[in-house]
């Protein structure tokens, strides 16, 4: 079995994002949709999920080095990013959890 959710994502906004609208967020395999995210978190935090959003990032403009051996051409990495709703009332322990 794949792993779905690969870790949260906890930087200042992310952590406001819980705080006010109770939304969380993951790194997440970039193949997996959003009903595989839903269903990977309702059973690994024991929530209910009432919304997912998904972002792709990375991937796009190369990047160039110039090194001794000449230049090289380096592509961003390719990762993707879940903000999950929870219902009212639920919230995600991030830091016992993982």
């Amino acid at each position: 079995m794949k792993t779905i959710i690969k870790k949260p994502i906890i930087t200042e906004k992310a952590t406001n994002l819980s705080e006010d609208l109770n939304q969380f967020s993951f790194v997440v395999d970039p193949k997996a949709n959003k009903i595989e995210i839903k269903n990977a978190v309702e059973k690994l935090y024991n929530v209910e999920v009432k919304d997912v959003r998904t972002m792709i990032y990375g991937g796009g403009k190369s990047s160039i080095k110039y090194t001794n051996k000449g230049i090289v051409e380096q592509r961003s990495k390719k990762w993707k990013k879940a903000i999950v709703t929870v219902a009212e009332g639920e919230t995600i322990d991030l830091f016992n959890n993982f």
